[in-house]
């Protein structure tokens, strides 16, 4: 039967070494590996891949398209609260939304935006 594990998402990234240490020091990510011009990280079962490119177009330049990941989660509002304690840079303040999810966005240093969402318990 068909179950998915995990995601793994591919970013590319101007730099490489200061987009690694943000997911690390300010987003909760563990490294798994580096392998030429790649970092592979984690955050539990959050998967992304870095990869070097320094003539790629910035994710800010891109606007709504620097989305690339939905984290449906628990207890977000102690990562709302990680995270601002460690002066992530926010694009939305945790709040409850009408379609029954209580969520917050964030955005690294080269653009790149993150939703993090939990259900609302009715």
């Amino acid at each position: 039967m068909f179950n998915v594990k995990a995601t793994q998402h591919v970013l590319a990234v101007n730099d490489l070494e200061q987009s690694e240490r943000y997911f690390i020091e300010k987003l909760g990510f563990k490294l798994r590996f580096r392998v030429d011009g790649w970092s592979f990280i984690s955050l539990q079962d959050f998967h992304v891949m870095l990869g070097h490119c320094a003539d790629e177009v910035p994710a800010r330049e891109t606007n709504n398209h620097s989305y690339f990941a939905y984290v449906n989660c628990e207890d977000i509002d102690a990562l709302f609260q990680q995270y601002k304690a460690a002066s992530v840079q926010f694009v939305q303040e945790v709040a409850d939304k009408p379609w029954g999810l209580r969520e917050f966005g964030i955005s690294t240093p080269e653009g790149h935006r993150i939703m993090f969402g939990q259900e609302i318990e009715q």
